[in-house]
């Protein structure tokens, strides 16, 4: 049994003035990447060099104005590249560079050497503050713990006259939610009246959830807690930097943002130590969901995945929330049905706004392909096997015609086991309506209507079991005319046509036409349909039938 009992609740603050529950997130905060810090110091095998380029160049095309590149003053790698980004005029005007170093002087040093020459930087200085880390591993007062926060701002401050750039102060707290609120507001506000706006950029505050320690309202009334109680809360710019240790960094993360965060600090795809950063494109998309711009470029996820595997050796999970590859797909019959008549109904009511069953997105708005967000196994219905066949292929099957082709596929599935590929169902669709030829094979037919009396008069060519034959038909339709023939020769079928349906596959001059026939065998009264295909609409159901008798012959098995 797990014992439970070696571990204490972390306390919740008492704040019943939070006003964040009743409210709604509006827009997009600032954001800022720190796969270049974070995220590599979490790799196993960390980028090298050409590696931080690509994914800095990424970064920039996704529309980041604040990007963390690393920490030049303890590391030679990161030093080098940053100098690299300023050599090769690799910084826009308009993108902040964030450098991280502890308040110590001689990497303060460091760091403003390392930035000469970037136009805007934000020069983020931390100490660890928590009453842990206070107690284990520093063993100092509040008062010594503010210290060294205060003496780290007065060294950026001293920098600033030889700098030729602008510099903006950022503090963090670090192990934000294992410190006392009101310790972590004397600490800001001691570095605040410090830095007494030392420059025209309002300071920030990053309030880390280093480690996630509680439920995410906890760290939503922290946030807020601090917020209302900032002095010139109007110059202060509310940064969060979300863990994800117990599997709610996204949560903790918007509902800061209800609690007043204005910055979030996060990484592509939530790469980042233990268990990871909050996961910035799944708070995006989460916006973009909400009909929010997200104000980042990110309409091609799979670029995005590729480019985030390739740098940083990281596999995205196939279930990983918008990036995964299953997460657009459904096995589940129910599911697919949901989704094939939700597709069919927006399509047809001309809908404003996407409204699709178990698809909060449409894929396609993010760079995912229709193929495939429905896919055919054992557990699928006839709605997944209907939804393939129409956005892959065009072929828009009857109602009752899905049940039918559906048990086909079923069929191959559980004999071969796992998922049958589009090509596959493609395969199986012609082998079952198309490739068939026996008992009948339709060789020639010419239509004749006489408008005078509204009849139709077919000269048709057939073979029966591989011996030719023609016949003649009067009808009151090409349909009635062809299998008035057909009998006439073939006495033994008995047959009624009960549906016919048929639609343009493609759109143009040059597009085909599908014709789909439902036969009733009188004699045994199996039901079945056929599928006819060509550029003529009226020679497509002549096939559709020749397709619909050869499977009832092939049920029935005695007019073979």
């Amino acid at each position: 049994m797990l014992n439970y009992k070696r571990y204490k609740r972390n306390p919740v603050l008492n704040f019943p003035e939070r006003t964040w529950p009743d409210k709604q997130i509006e827009k997009a905060p600032i954001w800022c990447s720190v796969d270049l810090r974070d995220g590599n110091q979490a790799l196993i095998e960390p980028m090298n060099v050409d590696e931080k380029m690509e994914m800095f160049d990424l970064l920039l095309r996704l529309g980041f104005k604040e990007i963390e590149i690393g920490f030049p003053a303890a590391s030679q790698i990161e030093y080098d590249f940053l100098r690299k980004l300023v050599a090769e005029n690799k910084i826009p005007d308009d993108v902040k560079v964030q450098v991280l170093t502890q308040c110590r002087q001689e990497l303060v040093d460091r760091t403003f050497e390392a930035i000469q020459g970037i136009k805007n930087v934000v020069v983020h200085i931390y100490n660890s503050t928590s009453t842990l880390q206070r107690d284990v591993v520093f063993n100092k007062s509040q008062d010594e713990i503010i210290d060294i926060a205060i003496a780290g701002t007065r060294m950026v401050k001293e920098h600033l006259a030889d700098f030729d750039g602008n510099v903006q102060l950022e503090y963090s707290p670090e192990s934000f939610t294992g410190t006392e609120v009101d310790f972590a507001l004397r600490i800001c506000t001691a570095v605040q009246k410090e830095w007494d706006h030392a420059t025209d950029a309002p300071i920030i505050f990053n309030l880390p959830a280093t480690v996630e320690m509680n439920t995410p309202n906890v760290y939503a009334d922290q946030i807020e807690w601090m917020s209302t109680h900032f002095e010139d809360r109007d110059n202060i710019i509310l940064s969060v930097h979300p863990h994800n240790d117990r599997g709610t960094g996204v949560a903790i993360t918007e509902l800061a943002l209800l609690a007043g965060a204005d910055r979030v600090e996060g990484t592509l795809l939530g790469n980042g130590e233990r268990t990871g950063n909050v996961d910035i494109l799944t708070v995006a998309y989460n916006m973009f969901s909400q009909g929010i711009n997200p104000e980042l470029e990110i309409e091609d996820v799979k670029e995005i995945v590729e480019i985030y595997e390739r740098c940083c050796k990281m596999h995205v999970d196939m279930r990983h929330p918008y990036a995964g590859k299953l997460v657009f797909t459904a096995f589940s019959g129910s599911h697919q049905d949901a989704i094939n008549k939700g597709v069919h109904a927006m399509q047809e009511r001309g809908n404003e706004y996407w409204e699709v069953p178990y698809l909060p997105i449409d894929p396609a708005d993010i760079g995912r392909k229709y193929e495939p967000v429905v896919r055919i196994n054992s557990q699928s219905g006839k709605g997944g096997v209907a939804f393939v066949m129409d956005t892959v292929y065009g072929y828009k099957l009857p109602k009752k015609m899905q049940r039918e082709f559906a048990d086909v596929i079923q069929y191959i599935s559980e004999q071969e086991g796992g998922e049958v590929e589009p090509q596959k169902m493609m395969e199986a669709f012609k082998k079952e309506y198309f490739e068939n030829k026996m008992p009948f094979e339709l060789v020639f037919v010419d239509i004749d209507d006489n408008m005078a009396n509204d009849e139709t008069h077919v000269s048709l060519d057939f073979k029966y079991n591989g011996k030719a034959i023609h016949s003649e038909a009067d009808g009151n339709g090409p349909i009635d005319a062809v299998k008035l023939a057909v009998k006439q020769c073939v006495p033994q079928v008995d047959f009624s046509v009960l549906d016919y349906s048929e639609h343009s596959l493609g759109k143009g001059s040059g597009a085909k036409a599908a014709a789909y026939i439902e036969m009733r065998d009188n004699r045994s009264g199996n039901i079945t349909f056929g599928v006819g295909v060509s550029s003529n609409i009226t020679r497509a159901s002549i096939r559709g039938m020749f397709s619909a008798m050869n499977r009832l012959a092939k049920k029935a098995k005695d007019y073979v």
